[in-house]
């Protein structure tokens, strides 16, 4: 005769539910992100040469959260770039080609009748390309202000909505836009407020000598080798998080703000050459870019706090594109960058 042994009986070793995995701490975080610089430069070289500034601030807006505009001549691997960015973070990828018959819904989705079980219809919301991680907007000046509106909300709320209905997108999401400043007829400038929703402008310049041979010899030869992927989307995610807990001391943050409120014309202490010479300054929203993106470059230097250097480094793309120069500093053959980098000059910038 045998006896079931009762269920409640200690004897009997209950099936273990193994504990969760604890989440990695932020040191962790950091020496993940600091060691995984390298391999990604290292990884982004198998197709890209050169361009390391540009690589460095794209990335800097990638770990702080921000968009980015691509500025640059066709033909410089911007495209190329955005991509392998992408697979190397593991994000999905969705590429739009911006063109003047584009309209909003390809970009967002619409609904559509779709027939459902036991008959009858009913509308269903089909998802555009920007339900991705990473979408590129390729020549985003080719297109309508109506369909560049389209992605104010995305790009602002991360979400979109339609019919009245909020569809909210994957996260971590990204816009990196691009823009040919050469070939200008036909094409829409973007309004400042959708400017202004980039945190970085990014200038890509033709490469030197050297390094163009270097590509060209690449890409008449062998096919390069795939790139792998480093990290995933939570691991950017956590990147974000890690970056907005960066300390930086108050005379740090009062000066990216001058920085910003300096550009603006006819107000109190603006310097002489912006009354002359700009139209419209930066806003607010410069201020937070700056800072955010000091902090996302003292991290990728493995540094716990925030430098001069560090807002220097970024106060060119941040400011670039929220700085509207006038006639009089176009007819001078005055640039954007000049100006700002009168204002870095002109500054007094705190003491380490």
């Amino acid at each position: 005769m045998s006896f079931a042994t009762p269920p409640n009986d200690p004897a009997v070793p209950a099936t273990a539910t193994p504990p969760p995995i604890p989440p990695p701490s932020e040191k962790e975080v950091v020496e993940r992100l600091v060691a995984g610089r390298a391999r990604i430069e290292r990884e982004l070289s198998k197709v890209i040469v050169g361009q390391r500034d540009v690589i460095e601030q794209i990335l800097i807006a990638l770990i702080a959260g921000g968009h980015c505009l691509i500025t640059g001549a066709p033909g410089l691997a911007k495209t190329l770039l955005v991509k392998s960015i992408a697979q190397v973070f593991h994000l999905k990828f969705q590429r739009v080609q911006f063109t003047p018959d584009l309209m909003p819904a390809d970009i967002t989705g619409t609904e559509i009748l779709q027939d459902v079980e036991g008959g009858g219809r009913k509308l269903t919301f089909v998802p555009g390309p920007v339900f991705a991680n990473m979408i590129l907007a390729d020549e985003i000046n080719r297109t309508p202000p109506k369909t560049q509106a389209a992605l104010l909300e995305a790009m602002q709320e991360h979400q979109v909505t339609a019919a009245g209905v909020r569809h909210p997108l994957p996260e971590p999401f990204f816009v990196l836009a691009t823009q040919n400043p050469i070939e200008m007829e036909g094409t829409y400038p973007l309004p400042e407020a959708q400017l202004d929703r980039f945190m970085f402008n990014v200038v890509m310049d033709y490469l030197p000598i050297d390094d163009e041979v270097k590509v060209v010899t690449q890409t008449t030869s062998v096919r390069p080798a795939a790139i792998s992927a480093l990290f995933t989307e939570a691991d950017v995610l956590r990147f974000h998080e890690l970056v907005r807990s960066v300390p930086i001391a108050e005379e740090m943050v009062r000066y990216a703000v001058q920085l910003a409120a300096s550009s603006r014309p006819k107000q109190p202490g603006a310097p002489a050459f912006i009354n002359d010479w700009v139209g419209w300054g930066a806003g607010t929203r410069a201020g937070q870019c700056i800072v955010l993106g000091a902090k996302a470059r003292a991290l990728l230097q493995d540094r716990s706090h925030v430098t001069v250097d560090d807002i220097k480094a970024v106060a060119q793309p941040a400011l670039r594109h929220r700085i509207l120069l006038n006639y009089r500093a176009e007819a001078e053959g005055v640039r954007v960058e000049d100006v700002i980098r009168r204002l870095i000059e002109g500054i007094k910038a705190p003491v380490a």
